[in-house]
This record gives structure tokens, sequence and C-alpha cells, in this order.
């Protein structure tokens, strides 16, 4: 699986932004997906996680109520829509993917080397 983000950019406090991850390869429908981001100077921490179906759904406190991790099978596209942004959500986004036929529970995919493919990541800058 190859990943594409992009959607990233300058938005202003309080502002909205749409991520979007274009997959290619054929285990898309059968990959749990992730989002992730890494501030300068910190280590890379989880944001959100999909199922297959998208049917379950589990963010990071620090996102939750603001974000909307969403899928696409037909477009091979996982989204993380952000609102209510602040100068705390300023980071490089990552998407990852995690091919697998067993969903091992939400938790198990908060870590990141539970995902074996990950996108070049998208920078996200918010202005206070």
């Amino acid at each position: 699986v190859q990943l594409q983000a992009s959607g990233g950019g300058l938005v202003q406090a309080g502002g909205s932004l749409r991520l979007s991850c274009a997959a290619s390869g054929r285990t898309f429908s059968t990959s749990i997906m992730g989002w992730f981001r890494q501030a300068p100077g910190k280590e890379r921490e989880f944001v959100a996680t999909i199922s297959w179906s998208g049917g379950s759904t589990y963010y990071a406190d620090s996102v939750k109520g603001r974000s909307t991790i969403s899928r696409d099978n037909a477009k091979n596209t996982v989204y993380l829509q952000m609102n209510s942004l602040n100068a705390e959500d300023t980071a490089v986004y990552y998407c990852a993917a995690a091919p697998s036929t067993v969903f091992r529970g939400s938790l198990y995919y908060t870590q990141l080397y539970n995902y074996g493919y990950w996108g070049q990541g998208t920078q996200v800058t918010v202005s206070s």
C-alpha cells in the first residue's frame, strides 16, 4: 500500500481543515487506517483510527469531539476533518495503514508500530 496525504496548510485558530490520504493497492479496503501527528521536538502521536467499513472509530482525547475520521473505500481514501483548531494542533500529520483480516480492537491501532505502511505527511500550521 502506498499512501499520499494532502490537505494540510496554514489556518487561523478556530478554523477547520480536512486532510485526505489516498491509497494505492488492493489492500486498502482490508486495512485499518490511522492518522498520527508529530509536532516539532515531540514524538509521533496517535490521532484517530477507523475500521475497514468505517463502523468503528477511535480518537485521541486531544482531538475527540473536534475531529472526524472517515473513509471511502470506493475511492481508496481516508479523511480527517478537524474543527476548532488551535496552536497545539500544529504538526505534520501522517496517515498509516494496517492491513489485517482480524480487528484487534481500537486500542491496538493507537500504537504506531502496529502499522506497516506510512504516507509522507502533510503539514498543518495553526496561527493564533
